[in-house]
């Protein structure tokens, strides 16, 4: 088991700063290690933060005005 790790294609990739000697890590198949972007698929597919819920359109603040005044009206009217 140890002679097969021993024998295993290394990972490659360069430090930046320190030395800028190869990793010696072991590759898995796609030909880095684990710590140079071996076991991540990357970023996930679209942009599930962007849903457009239309909270802040047009539209909905102008339906929005009539309550917030007629709130502030009673809230008013119960502080005097």
């Amino acid at each position: 088991m140890l002679w097969d790790m021993q024998n295993a294609p290394r990972c490659g990739a360069r430090t930046k700063s320190r030395h800028g000697k190869p990793c010696q890590s072991p590759a898995i198949p796609n030909g880095r290690c684990r710590m140079h972007g071996g076991l991540s698929p990357g970023a996930p597919k679209g942009n599930q933060n962007a849903f457009k819920h239309g909270g802040y359109s047009a539209r909905s603040v102008d339906e929005r005005r009539p309550i917030a005044a007629l709130l502030r009206e009673m809230r008013g009217a119960v502080l005097r």
